[in-house]
C-alpha cells in the first residue's frame, strides 16, 4: 500500500542555493515545454506529449549549461509531469496547464535515487539535508518531492511502498459496525447523526485583525524593496499560521470520527458552486469543508472503513427521519421544526445527518442510486459522479 510521509527540511545555505538553483530551472524547463506545446499546437494543430519534450533536454543543456546544475532526472520528470497535467485537462480532471512564477510555492521531484539518513535525507546533487523524520519509511521509496513555501519552509513529501495489502473495504475491524451521517455547516462546523455537534472554529476570523495589520504594512512599503520582502514574509506566516491551525483541526476530528465508526456516509457538497453566494463566501472559504471530506476518505480507505457520499440534491433537511414525511419548504433561518405528520420535533442539523446516514445505507444495501425507498422523495441524476460505489460485504 502507498503511503506519503511530509518532514521538515533544514538545509544549510550552501544546500538553499543549490536547491533555489534546481527550483529554477525546472520552473524554466516547464515554461519553455508548456509554451512550446502551445505554440506547436497552433501552427500544427497537433500536441506534443511529455515523452517528445523530454527529448529535448540534451540539446537544451548544451545551449544552457546552467541546466546541468539540476539533477537530470528532475528535469525528465518535470516533463512527464506536464504530459500529465495535459492528460488531466482533457479528461476534466484540472485546469489547463498554466506557467508557473518564481514567487509563491516552489517544488522540485526526484523519482529516485533518494536515501533516507537517521536524522536526515541525502538528495542528489544537493547532499545529505537535516530533516525531522517523525514517522518511519518503510521498505522501497517512490518519489520525494522537496518543496518551498511563501515563509521559506523546506518539505520533502516522500511516497513509499510499506509492503502492506490494502484493507478490504467493509471489514468488521474497528468501529464496532456503527454507522454515522454527517452534515457540515458553518454554525456547527459538522454535526453527526447521534447528536454530536463540533463547533466551527473559525480559524481565520481570529488572526484576521493581526493579518490585517501585516497587510497594510506591506501595502505601504515600496515595490522591489527588501522591506516589502520582509513585510511579505510577515503576512504569509500569518496565512501559515491559519493553514496549521485548520489543518490540525480536521486532522484530528476525521481521525476521531473514523476510530469511532465502520461506515461513514457524507453529502457530495457543491462548494465552488456555493461560494457564488457573496454573503456567504468568505464563511465557506475558511471552512474547509473539501477537504475534511478528503481526510475521512482516505482515512477510512487505509482502515478497512466504508466511506459513502450521498446525492447533493436528496432532501435530507426536509425530510423527516421519522415518518419520512417532506415539508415543501425550509429556509435556512428556521433550526428547528415540527413534523406535521407524526409531530416530531426536529433539530434540522441532526435530523439531515440521520436522512444522510440512512441514505448512505440504503444505498450500500441496495447497491443503486437511482430509486430512493422514500415515496415522497423526488431523486435527480445531475451531479458529479460519486467516489466511491463499494459495496459492504460480510
Amino acid at each position: 500500500m502507498l503511503k506519503v510521509v511530509k518532514v521538515r527540511l533544514y538545509p544549510n545555505t550552501e544546500q538553499q542555493q543549490l536547491l533555489e538553483q534546481s527550483f529554477g530551472n525546472v520552473r524554466w524547463l516547464w515554461n519553455y515545454c508548456l509554451n512550446l506545446m502551445n505554440q506547436t499546437y497552433l501552427d500544427t494543430g497537433k500536441g506534443l506529449s511529455g515523452y517528445e519534450v523530454k527529448k529535448l533536454i540534451p540539446s537544451l543543456k548544451k545551449e544552457h549549461e546552467w541546466l546541468t546544475l539540476t539533477y537530470s532526472q528532475c528535469l525528465q520528470q518535470t516533463c512527464l509531469n506536464l504530459g500529465v497535467a495535459f492528460n488531466n485537462f482533457f479528461e476534466r480532471r484540472a485546469k489547463y496547464p498554466r506557467f508557473k512564477s518564481k514567487h509563491g510555492k516552489q517544488s522540485i521531484q526526484y523519482p529516485q535515487n533518494v536515501k533516507v539518513l537517521d536524522c536526515g535525507l541525502n538528495l542528489p546533487k544537493i547532499g545529505a539535508v537535516k530533516a525531522v523524520i517523525h514517522r518511519p519509511i518503510e521498505d522501497k521509496i517512490k518519489t520525494v518531492t522537496v518543496s518551498k513555501n511563501s515563509c521559506n519552509q523546506y518539505f520533502a513529501s516522500i511516497l513509499f511502498e510499506d509492503g502492506k495489502e490494502t484493507p478490504l473495504i467493509g471489514g468488521t475491524e474497528g468501529g464496532e459496525g456503527k454507522a454515522v451521517g454527517i452534515d457540515v455547516g458553518l454554525t456547527h462546523f459538522c454535526i453527526t447523526s447521534d447528536g454530536s455537534k463540533f463547533d466551527n472554529p473559525r480559524f481565520l476570523t481570529k488572526h484576521e485583525r493581526n493579518l490585517k495589520r501585516k497587510q497594510q504594512q506591506l501595502s505601504r512599503k515600496q515595490k522591489g524593496s527588501n522591506n516589502r520582502n520582509k513585510a511579505r514574509k510577515k503576512v504569509a506566516k500569518v496565512h501559515r499560521k491559519i493553514t496549521n491551525c485548520r489543518e490540525d483541526f480536521l486532522h484530528k476530528l476525521s481521525r476521531r470520527i473514523v476510530d469511532e465508526n465502520q461506515v461513514i456516509v457524507t453529502e457530495n457538497l457543491n462548494v465552488k458552486g456555493m461560494m457564488k453566494n457573496h454573503f456567504l463566501a468568505k464563511a465557506i472559504a475558511q471552512v474547509g469543508w473539501g477537504m475534511f471530506m478528503t481526510m475521512l476518505k482516505y482515512k477510512a480507505e487505509n482502515d478497512g472503513k466504508t466511506y459513502q457520499e450521498v446525492d447533493r440534491f436528496f432532501p435530507s433537511s426536509k425530510t423527516c427521519h421519522v415518518c419520512l414525511n417532506q415539508v415543501g419548504s425550509l429556509p435556512l433561518d428556521i433550526r428547528h421544526w415540527t413534523c406535521e405528520n407524526c409531530q416530531t420535533k426536529h433539530d434540522r442539523d441532526v435530523n439531515a445527518a440521520i436522512n444522510l446516514r440512512d441514505e448512505g445505507l440504503r444505498i450500500l444495501t441496495c447497491g443503486t442510486r437511482d430509486k430512493a425507498y422514500r415515496q415522497t422523495v423526488s431523486r435527480s441524476n445531475r451531479g458529479r459522479k460519486k467516489s466511491t460505489t463499494a459495496l459492504v460485504s460480510g
